[in-house]
């Protein structure tokens, strides 16, 4: 039994450290603050027991309850996770949930994670030292319940020169003001108020220090008090999809891709999907026959990575693929087929099974096509009129999920969805209906935005190909647009 107690940074997954990644993935229970981005909470198994003690300004969860908490929830043999914003031990009180489990005779690890103190002003362009304005700094907090922190001497602190780093001091940022001031620092000192930093809310507020008593500031913030303040090297929100929200229909087992690239220009993503995938009607009975006598076959079409991954789950051995050849209809599925260890003979320039029919060469014999249950009959069609012999196997099939009770209201605050196939078009319609779609609208191809349009939904913008970085681009486009 052991207790981790695990920083989980300011706010941005991608600030998660790997270690405290594969511990959320191990996790059985997981206790976490209210300021816990969900996107890293998403991490955690899905087994996994979520307890949430954020504490608000005079709320119920006292420090001494999760102290108990942990020694509880340790003593029970679960791989217990204490997950906190920034560092555990930068005014996390890490300190003392340390010494509760010391006392208690609990086994405990400290995983440290990066400090807002650091991660917040240079996500907001403010350096905390710069040669010729700072080098040093100092952390302070600013927190306390009725007043600023009487432990802090803060007419010393602006004595000593270099970077004054203030964290939870918002409620008390007029008087932290008047006693740096008087303590001698000037009036006109910069001042760098970052709330909701390294999240897509992320803002800054950029003011004097004599400004600062009544600048517009909400917590959560990081106030950055000192020459480097003046320096502004914004990058964070000046990525393309900054404060943008978009929806992403695909199925949870292939969002991420697609998530991950329009997280990367700054958008929020929500994962709303339409459409999931299950075995066949059959059980994949005719999938394990066909898979028997592959080698049988001139060529296997793979028209999806869902067709690869029921295929290649049954080959016990990749041998037996020695003497055919393999097509994909894009990249997507060639790099799935990949990390099997097979490389595709054909991929077609264009993305869809109409490009790979007008690619596949002329000959006759055998072609083993698995594809979903309701897939198109475009390419099987098209081979049989070219004097192919096509086996059409069901290799998984598609539903509908049931939306979650959070789906609507992501949806309605979206400026834009993504269709990655026509299924997902079909499946937001009889989910949410017409008059919930967001105002952009981008489909993956020619293919999804002729079913999109068929549906009576105005589209935005296709991508050029049917890849996530075509896909990505698109959506910039389109947000960009006038």
């Amino acid at each position: 039994m052991t207790v981790y107690l695990v920083g989980a940074g300011p706010g941005d997954p991608g600030l998660l450290t790997v270690r405290a990644a594969e511990l959320l993935r191990a996790a059985e229970v997981v206790v976490h603050d209210r300021l816990a981005d969900p996107r890293i909470l998403a991490g955690a198994a899905p087994s996994a027991r979520l307890i949430d003690v954020g504490k608000t300004p005079g709320g119920p969860v006292r420090q001494e309850e999760i102290n108990s908490l942990l020694v509880k929830e340790g003593s029970s043999g679960a791989v217990v996770i204490r997950l906190k914003g920034g560092d555990p031990f930068v005014f996390g009180r890490g300190g003392e949930e340390a010494e509760a489990l010391s006392s208690a005779g609990v086994p405990f690890e400290v995983v440290p994670g990066i400090s807002s103190a650091i991660a917040v002003p240079a996500y907001a362009g403010v350096p905390v030292t710069h040669r010729g304005r700072a080098t040093s700094f100092t952390v302070v907090t600013g927190h306390s319940r009725h007043a600023v922190d009487s432990d802090t001497n803060w007419e010393a602190l602006a004595q000593a020169g270099g970077t004054i780093v203030v964290l939870m001091g918002v409620a008390h940022r007029e008087e932290i003001a008047r006693r740096l001031v008087a303590g001698g620092l000037d009036p006109s000192t910069p001042v760098a108020a970052v709330t909701w930093g390294t999240r897509p809310q992320q803002s800054t507020v950029r003011v004097r220090l004599d400004e600062l008593g009544t600048a517009p500031v909400e917590p959560p913030a990081t106030i950055v008090v000192g020459a480097v303040a003046e320096l502004d090297f914004s990058w964070y929100d000046k990525r393309p999809l900054f404060g943008r929200r978009v929806v992403v229909t695909r199925a949870r087992t292939q969002a991420s891709d697609l998530a991950r690239g329009l997280e990367s220009l700054g958008a929020t993503v929500f994962e709303v999907p339409t459409i999931a995938f299950g075995p066949p009607s059959d059980g994949g009975a005719a999938m394990d026959a066909a898979v028997v006598g592959i080698g049988g076959y001139h060529w296997v079409a793979f028209t999806s990575a869902n067709a690869v991954e029921a295929t290649m789950t049954r080959l016990r051995d990749a041998r037996a693929l020695g003497g055919v050849r393999v097509a994909v209809v894009g990249q997507a599925t060639a790099a799935s087929l990949r990390s099997w260890g097979i490389a595709a003979d054909l991929v077609p320039a264009r993305h869809d099974a109409e490009a790979l029919l007008e690619a596949w060469p002329g000959g006759t014999g055998r072609v083993l096509f698995p594809r979903s249950q309701t897939g198109r009959d475009v390419l099987a069609e098209g081979l049989r009129a070219k004097g192919w012999t096509v086996d059409v196997v069901d290799a998984y099939s598609t539903y509908r999920p049931e939306p979650k009770a959070n789906d609507e209201r992501l949806v309605a605050n979206a400026d834009a969805i993504c269709f990655s196939s026509s299924s997902t078009v079909s499946g937001f319609v009889e989910s949410f209906g017409l008059s919930a779609l967001p105002k952009v609208v981008v489909c993956i191809g020619p293919v999804t935005a002729q079913s999109a349009r068929a549906a009576g939904i105005d589209v935005t913008a296709v991508s050029r190909s049917a890849s996530v970085t075509s896909m990505v681009d698109a959506v910039v486009d389109a947000l960009s647009g006038p």
